[in-house]
C-alpha cells in the first residue's frame, strides 16, 4: 500500500450537516474524516458551511469568504436539504448545485477525482418531519437524483449516504439531541464510507 502524497489539503462546503449542528465542532465529518486520517494524512479541514444554506447561500458565502483563489487537494460538498425544505424550485437546484460543483472542481485544481460529493440525508425519517416524511423523503430522492446526475456527468466521486441516515428510523442514537441533525455515530459512519472513496484515489494498492 503506497500513499500518493505526504500530507492532504481539505475543503468542506455545505450546510448544517457539514458544520455539525448539535455536535462538538470536533465530531462533523470533515473533523472526523481529518483527525482519524486511516491511511492518510489530512490537515485540519477549511470548512464553508453554515446551518440553513441553501445552494444560493453557499455560492454567496464562497464569493464573500477569503478562500477565493486557493487549492486543496480534497473537496467535500454536501448541500441541497435547505432547497427542498424552503420549496425551492428543482431547476433552480440543477443550476446552482452544478455552479457549485465546477467551483469545487476549481477548489481542487481542476481535478475531477479529487471531489467527493455526498448525497442529501433523509430527514423524513426523523422525529421532526412530524409524519410528514413520506412526502420528504420522495422529494429527498428527487433531489439526490438531481446532484448525482451532475456528478456523474462532472466525474466526481458520488458518495451515497442517504441509506446511512434512513437507519435513523429505528435507531435514535444516531440523532443529536435536537432529534433532527446526525449524531457523531450517524458522522462516522458517513466518514467509514468516504474514506473508502478518499483512499482509491489517494492511496495505491
Amino acid at each position: 500500500m503506497t500513499v500518493i502524497q505526504d500530507t492532504l489539503t481539505y475543503l468542506a462546503l455545505g450546510d448544517s450537516y457539514t458544520i455539525g449542528q448539535d455536535v462538538p465542532p470536533d465530531q462533523n465529518f470533515p473533523n472526523l474524516m481529518a483527525k482519524q486520517g486511516y491511511n492518510l494524512d489530512i490537515l485540519p479541514p477549511t470548512i464553508i458551511a453554515r446551518t440553513g444554506w441553501t445552494s444560493d447561500e453557499l455560492i454567496d458565502a464562497i464569493d464573500q469568504s477569503d478562500i477565493k483563489g486557493k487549492t486543496y487537494d480534497m473537496v467535500t460538498l454536501l448541500i441541497g436539504v435547505n432547497d427542498q425544505y424552503r420549496g425551492l424550485s428543482q431547476d433552480n437546484y440543477r443550476t446552482k448545485f452544478t455552479q457549485l460543483l465546477n467551483t469545487a472542481i476549481q477548489f481542487a485544481g481542476g481535478i475531477h477525482n479529487h471531489v467527493f460529493v455526498l448525497s442529501i440525508p433523509d430527514y423524513g425519517v426523523t422525529p421532526f418531519a412530524h409524519g410528514k416524511g413520506g412526502n420528504i423523503s420522495e422529494e429527498i430522492d428527487q433531489f439526490n437524483a438531481i446532484n448525482n446526475e451532475i456528478s456523474a456527468n462532472a466525474h466526481v466521486n458520488y458518495v451515497e449516504i442517504t441509506g446511512i441516515s434512513k437507519l435513523a428510523a429505528n435507531d435514535l442514537s444516531l440523532l443529536a439531541s435536537d432529534g433532527l441533525h446526525p449524531s457523531p455515530k450517524m458522522y462516522q459512519m458517513w466518514v467509514d464510507k468516504l474514506k473508502l472513496e478518499v483512499e482509491s484515489v489517494f492511496v495505491k494498492k
